[in-house]
């Protein structure tokens, strides 16, 4: 029995794992669009409105549901809040944090995690070096009121079942104007250090769930092309312990008005679109709204038979 219930929840496992840019060993959260949640993925990155229009705190949420066409599929949500104390001279503190939730059918986790960091810069508006940790507690869960047997579908005995454990993230980050025209950013990352062997057990046996590090680097560049808009070239890259590296890269056009496009490609054979509007955003203004879709669609022999990704994210930057 335990055999059977071990194979169903196996395969819930392997697609919890399965990333929307292709089928590798993730286990953490993606983005499509990956530069509106930086510090997340780097607790040393600094969001993307600081590096344009030097707004120092930022509030947003995002919302992804993977693979629309199938049942049970990845749901990820998620809240952050980043600062940094943009006046100060040779060393300038940064802090935030961000809440998690990611489902995979019966499976998935929940976090809460706080961010610190420092820029080392005598102006950080100018651009500086960055380190920063992120420290949180991750709970992981399997309703195994909702698994049933493959084999005559009845549904599996037991109560839902969990654990729950400490987790730290570490990063580096660079950024620097080349010109009054052009920035350059770029960082490493290690956003889940603490790898972890999770043994989950009750009525029917136990089973065991790996947790690996990932490794990730992010780098991109600015062209402003006036007062109010850029154009961004960005990417990510991505590794995980026994899967293939993937790498994602996008082009994105903030307008002189304010919405904004973007689309881009990933190795795994991924095409990723982005739009979105912001309501405030220039460099006479404190406050910016934005709001952005992104939609990511798999041209592999798996993509087509699961449908496409959505993602949605709103934020708000402030000067303070």
């Amino acid at each position: 029995m335990f055999m059977k219930y071990a194979r169903l929840l196996g395969l819930g496992i392997v697609l919890s794992l399965m990333s929307g840019n292709g089928l590798f060993a993730q286990q953490l959260s993606l983005f499509t669009q990956y530069r509106e949640n930086a510090t997340i993925i780097n607790p040393a990155a600094m969001e993307s409105d600081f590096l344009t229009f030097g707004y120092n705190m930022s509030f947003g949420a995002n919302y992804r549901r993977q693979w629309a066409g199938q049942q049970n599929t990845p749901e990820t949500q998620s809240i952050r809040f980043s600062y940094i104390n943009s006046q100060a001279s040779g060393v300038a503190l940064t802090g935030g944090g961000y809440l998690m939730n990611d489902q995979t059918g019966p499976t998935g986790f929940t976090g809460a995690y706080g961010r610190v960091g420092a820029v080392i810069s005598r102006d950080p508006e100018e651009g500086g070096i960055s380190v920063g940790l992120s420290a949180g507690y991750v709970g992981y869960s399997v309703r195994v009121s909702e698994l049933v047997f493959q084999q005559n579908g009845e549904p599996l005995s037991g109560t839902d079942i969990g654990q729950g454990h400490p987790d730290i993230g570490l990063g580096v980050y660079a950024y620097r104007y080349a010109s009054d025209y052009s920035m350059f950013y770029g960082g490493i990352s290690v956003p889940q250090l603490l790898g972890l062997d999770l043994t989950f057990q009750n009525e029917n046996g136990q089973f065991n769930i790996q947790r690996l590090r990932h490794f990730y680097g992010m780098a991109g560049w600015y062209l402003f092309t006036g007062s109010d808009s850029f154009l961004e070239l960005s990417s990510w890259v991505k590794y995980v312990e026994g899967a293939p590296l993937n790498a994602d890269i996008s082009l994105r056009y903030q307008l002189p008005s304010a919405p904004y496009m973007g689309a881009g490609i990933s190795t795994a054979g991924n095409f990723h679109f982005e739009a979105g509007l912001n309501i405030g955003q220039s460099y006479n203004s404190d406050t910016n709204f934005r709001i952005g879709y992104g939609f990511d669609y798999s041209f592999s022999s798996f993509g087509p038979s699961v449908g496409g990704t959505h993602e949605l994210q709103v934020a708000v930057a402030l000067i303070r």
